[in-house]
This record gives structure tokens, C-alpha cells and sequence, in this order.
């Protein structure tokens, strides 16, 4: 297929960042610095440089190459997100993964190719270029979670993230096949328009309804909702934790952009079908997440069972529906991996080399030790339990509130509920870092001004978005 070269001019982001990453590879092979520091720094410059790229070349939407490739105000808003966390868990990561021998070439390289999988599916305008997306992805992410290689723990995760993601994403790929097959077609916005006529015709009801809930179990798999939540204890417990903070931000980035575009774009028509399946899923996900989260004394696996409540509370946003709702299910997520990134950064800015701060009680006595550090981590925790004034608090009364609007009362209680319930294992982390003396003799603390500045940062955003949300809800009610 032929294409006039001024048309690549959207994706020029895309073309950066994959030409930056050639780079960064040539820099690693030749001129890799003292303890991979060069190679880190040009990392850190690509991700940067595609963010200013991003920005200066976005002039309202606009597709290329035969609509396979579209831009808009959400892929703006996904994007920029992206970049930003990027950098933010490419900081955080690099004591921690140096003192294990972990911050290689090849972290830093599938990392910037993971963020690369993640841009082209935002971007995506078609069913080939989204698949094609998520496998750079996922392909990258496997490779990543399996970083450490001598760790039991770690290979482990892997062999149980590729075998269940790779059947999510065969699910995934054969609902795709059956939408091309009904429809003839891989442009999204015309396989939704098919789609419609479909549904509306009664023609290919029992394959559109196979379709969709192959569909529904790859992007569920994504997203870590009950009951396809079975990889993620174990991947958040054996990765390291560097890879960890990129799977609990970017990949939900990334499954927040498969339910656009599968769900709220091409498959509209069957808004009532997959309505009732997300009910499903979220009552599931709220509970198991919530409950199970309870018994957990290592603190990634307790992130994890978090996790699945989260995106519980995020899909009530999508399962409301109109612009009001995806409003609020993308404030939601943005502010989800703006805790997310925090809470696992904290953990890797506490831990040392030969000791993983991963169990809560390796948080005893913090504000002894830290009272700046313990303060950040207790606006993260107040953000995750959705207490006021942290961001959290608004992100979930956005969603109960929009679900309260589609009279869905019961779920909005039974939400309140779980959050509750959900605020005991959080409390107990505070308990322990404000109300229990430190072991004996007190681990010391000496993380990068770099990293202990970003982490400063990050807690003042999830204060401020607390206290002044009205922005970041603008924003997010403008991209609809």
C-alpha cells in the first residue's frame, strides 16, 4: 500500500521514540557509561523528547495512512499520561535495579518499546493496528517481568503472565477475527457502524454475541478484573519491582484504551449485552479484590488484590456509559496510576540492595525513620482508600455518582460498601508506619534527591488533584 509521505506527520511521536530507542541501543552497545548511565540518561531523553514531539505536533484531531492510524483529544490526554509515567518509573526503578544488576540495556530497551506498544494503540484506528499494539506490548512486558533471571519468583510470574496472556490475547484476536468476519472490515468506526446494522437486523447475532464476549474476557484479562485476576498476585509478588510499577501503570493505560476503543466504540450497538456482563464483573472484582486484599501481609500482593478492586470501581465508570461516564472513568484511571506509580515507587526508594521493602512490616516505625517519606506514603494510602482530601476520594465518588445517574443505586452502595471494608488493610499500613518502633537496629535511608524529589512531587499531585480536581475533571470531560 502506498502512502504520500506527509501523512506520516501524526505519528511522528510513534517515529521518534522508535528511532530514539535505535539510538539508545547503539548507546548501550558503544558508549553505555559507568554503570549503564549514559544508556539511562538517552532513556530518559527519548521519553521526553516524545512528549514534547507529542505536544507540538497535535493540531486537532486527524488520521493518516488510510485511517488506520487516528489522533485525537483522548489519545492526547493517554499519551502525554503515558510519557509522563514512563519517566517517572524509569526514575524510580534505577537505584533499585542497579543495586540488584538489574538496569541492563535490555530493561531500559523493552521498556521504551512496551511505551512505544502503548502510543500505537492509543493511535489506533483500525483492529490491525491495535492488535498490533497491544502484542508489541505485551510481547515486551513478558520479556521484562522475567528481567531477573536467577529469581525463582521471577520466572515463575513470567511463565504464568506469557501463558495466560498469550490465551487472552488469542481470546482477544479471534473476537477481532469474527468482527472482521461479520463485517468486512478493520476500520473501527465502520466495524461499529456494521455492527449496529447488525444488531439491529437480528443478521449474525450468535456470532457478534461470541465475539463480544471473547472481546470481554481479553480486555478483562488487561484490566486484572475478577474472575481473570488470577495472574496478577503472583506477577505483582515475582517481578521486580520496577517492572511491577510499569505493569500497575502503563498496561492499565493500555487496557484503559482496549475499552474505548472495543467496547465504547465498536461495540456500542451491543451496549446492552456487554452492560450486564460489566455488572458482573464488577460486583466480582469489588469483592474478591477488597476481601482477599485483607489477609495479605506481603505489601505487593496486597497492591495487587487492590488492583482488581480498583479497575472494579473504573469499569463502573465505562459501565454508566455517554461522555459523563468515560469521563469519569478516565479521571479515574489517571488518577489510579498516578497512586499506583507513587505507592510502588515508595517501595523501591525504601528497599536496599539484598532486602525487598515489599511486607508491611517492613514499614514499622517509617515516620521515625522518614517523617517526609511516611507523610507521602500516608497521602498515597488516603488516595487508595478514597479518604479526603487525596484524590482518590473524588475519582470514586465520580463513578458512584455517574452509576447513581444510570439508577444503579444498589451497585453505588454495595461500591460504598466495599470501599469500606477495603479502607482496613489500608489503615493498617498508617498504624503500622506511624504507631509501631522501628526493628532494631533501624534500616537506613538514603534514596537519590532525584528520586526523593519525584516522590514529592507525585504526593503534592494527588494532594492538589484532591483539593483543586476541577482541572483534571475539565480536562477529562473536554476529550469526550
Amino acid at each position: 500500500m502506498a502512502f504520500p509521505v506527509p501523512e506520516l506527520a501524526p505519528a511522528l511521536p510513534e517515529i521518534f521514540l522508535l528511532l530514539a530507542a535505535c539510538v539508545v541501543l547503539l548507546i548501550d552497545l558503544f558508549w553505555p557509561g559507568r554503570q549503564r548511565s549514559n544508556t539511562y540518561v538517552a532513556s530518559q531523553l527519548s521519553v521526553l523528547g516524545t512528549l514534547v514531539v507529542l505536544v507540538n505536533t497535535y493540531h486537532g484531531p486527524t488520521s493518516a495512512l488510510s485511517g488506520h492510524y487516528t489522533v485525537d483529544a483522548v489519545a492526547l490526554v493517554v499519551k502525554a499520561m503515558a510519557l509522563l509515567i514512563m519517566f517517572g518509573v524509569l526514575l524510580y526503578g534505577r537505584d533499585y535495579l542497579r543495586e540488584r544488576g538489574l538496569l541492563t540495556g535490555e530493561y531500559l530497551l523493552l521498556s521504551l518499546f512496551a511505551l512505544l506498544g502503548m502510543l500505537i494503540m492509543a493511535s489506533a484506528g483500525s483492529l490491525l493496528v491495535l492488535y498490533l499494539g497491544l502484542e508489541v506490548l505485551s510481547l515486551s512486558s513478558y520479556a521484562l517481568v522475567a528481567l531477573h533471571r536467577d529469581s525463582s519468583e521471577a520466572s515463575e510470574a513470567a511463565i504464568k503472565y506469557f501463558f495466560l496472556g498469550a490465551l487472552a490475547s488469542g481470546l482477544l484476536l479471534y473476537g477481532m477475527s469474527l468482527l472482521y468476519g461479520v463485517t468486512a472490515s478493520l476500520d473501527l468506526v465502520t466495524v461499529g457502524q456494521l455492527v449496529g446494522e447488525h444488531a439491529r437486523s437480528g443478521d449474525f447475532s450468535a456470532l457478534l454475541g461470541l465475539a463480544l464476549a471473547m472481546l470481554l474476557v481479553g480486555v478483562g484479562f488487561k484490566l486484572g478484573v475478577a474472575p481473570f485476576h488470577m495472574w496478577l498476585p503472583d506477577v505483582y509478588h515475582g517481578a521486580p519491582t520496577a517492572v511491577t510499577a510499569f505493569l500497575t501503570t502503563i498496561s492499565k493505560l493500555a487496557a484503559f484504551v482496549l475499552v474505548l476503543k472495543l467496547l465504547v466504540g465498536v461495540a456500542a450497538p451491543l451496549v446492552q449485552q456487554w452492560q450486564t456482563m460489566l455488572v458482573i464483573l464488577v460486583v466480582v472484582s469489588l469483592a474478591i479484590g477488597n476481601l482477599v486484599a485483607i489477609a495479605q501481609v506481603n505489601l505487593k500482593r496486597m497492591l495487587a488484590y487492590s488492583t482488581v478492586s480498583h479497575m472494579g470501581f473504573f469499569l463502573m465508570g465505562v459501565l454508566a456509559g455517554g461522555a459523563e461516564g468515560m469521563a469519569a472513568a478516565l479521571f479515574y484511571m489517571i488518577t489510579y496510576v498516578l497512586t499506583g506509580l507513587a505507592a510502588f515507587g515508595m517501595i523501591m526508594l525504601l528497599s536496599r540492595a539484598g532486602f525487598e521493602a515489599e511486607r508491611i512490616e517492613d514499614f514499622r516505625g517509617l515516620n521515625r525513620r522518614s517523617p517526609w517519606l511516611a507523610l507521602v506514603m500516608l497521602v498515597v494510602l488516603f488516595s487508595l482508600a478514597g479518604v479526603p482530601p487525596a484524590v482518590g476520594f473524588y475519582a470514586k465518588l465520580g463513578v458512584i455518582r455517574v452509576v447513581m445517574q444510570q439508577d444503579l443505586l444498589w451497585l453505588a452502595l454495595l461500591a460504598v460498601v466495599f470501599s469500606v471494608i477495603g479502607a482496613f488493610y489500608y489503615l493498617r499500613v498508617i498504624k503500622v508506619m506511624y504507631f509501631d518502633a522501628p526493628e532494631e537496629p533501624a534500616m537506613a535511608l538514603a534514596p537519590a534527591l532525584d528520586a526523593r524529589l519525584f516522590m514529592g512531587v507525585n504526593g503534592a499531585l494527588l494532594l492538589g488533584l484532591g483539593v483543586f480536581p476541577a482541572p483534571l475533571l475539565a480536562l477529562c470531560r473536554a476529550v469526550f
